[in-house]
C-alpha cells in the first residue's frame, strides 16, 4: 500500500480555488493549510473567535453549521477545513491558557515562557474541542476523507521494473 502524499506548499494558493479543484487539496497533519485553502479560509475565518467562551461557542457552533452545509453538498475539503478550524480554535484557545502571551516559548529560544492558567480560555478551548471531535468522528466525514485520500493522495507505489 503506498503512502499517503504531504501537505503542497508550492501551489498558488493566492489564486487557485478549491472548491473548482478538490483534487489538488491534501489533508496533510492537524491544521496544515488552514489559512491558505480558499475559498473556505475566507468563508470560515471570519467566524473564528475564542476570547471568551461565549464567543468560543457561537463561533464553533457557527464553523459546525458550516461543516453541516458543505456535508450537505458531500464538500470533502470544506468539511476538512471547517473541521482544521475547529482544530485551531482548541489548540490556540489552549495555549492561550497556558501561557498569556499565546507565545509557548522565549523569541528565538526553545525555553518556554512561563505557564498560566487562564480558566476562561481553558473552557473557550473545551468548547472548541467538544465540536472538533464531533466533526472528526462524523461518519460521513470519515468516508469522505477515506475516499478523497484513496483518490487524490496515494503516492505511485515503486514499480518492480524501476531500478
Amino acid at each position: 500500500m503506498s503512502k499517503l502524499l504531504p501537505f503542497n506548499y508550492e501551489l498558488d494558493y493566492k489564486t487557485l480555488n478549491f472548491r473548482e479543484h478538490p483534487e489538488l487539496y491534501r489533508v496533510g497533519k492537524g491544521e496544515q493549510g488552514v489559512l491558505m485553502v480558499e475559498p473556505y479560509k475566507s468563508e470560515i475565518l471570519p467566524h473564528w473567535k475564542f476570547k471568551t467562551p461565549a464567543l468560543a461557542k457561537a463561533s464553533a457552533q457557527k464553523i459546525h453549521e458550516l461543516f453541516l452545509q458543505y456535508k450537505a453538498v458531500h464538500d470533502f475539503v470544506g468539511m476538512d477545513m471547517a473541521r482544521k478550524f475547529l482544530q485551531m480554535g482548541f489548540t490556540r484557545a489552549r495555549r492561550y491558557a497556558n501561557h498569556p502571551s499565546g507565545r509557548k516559548y522565549k523569541p528565538g529560544t526553545r525555553e518556554e515562557t512561563p505557564r498560566g492558567n487562564d480558566p476562561e480560555k481553558a473552557e473557550s478551548a473545551r468548547i472548541y474541542y467538544d465540536i472538533y471531535v464531533k466533526a472528526r468522528e462524523d461518519a460521513e466525514y470519515k468516508h469522505l476523507k477515506q475516499q478523497h485520500q484513496q483518490t487524490y493522495e496515494r503516492a505511485p507505489s515503486p514499480s518492480a521494473f524501476d531500478s
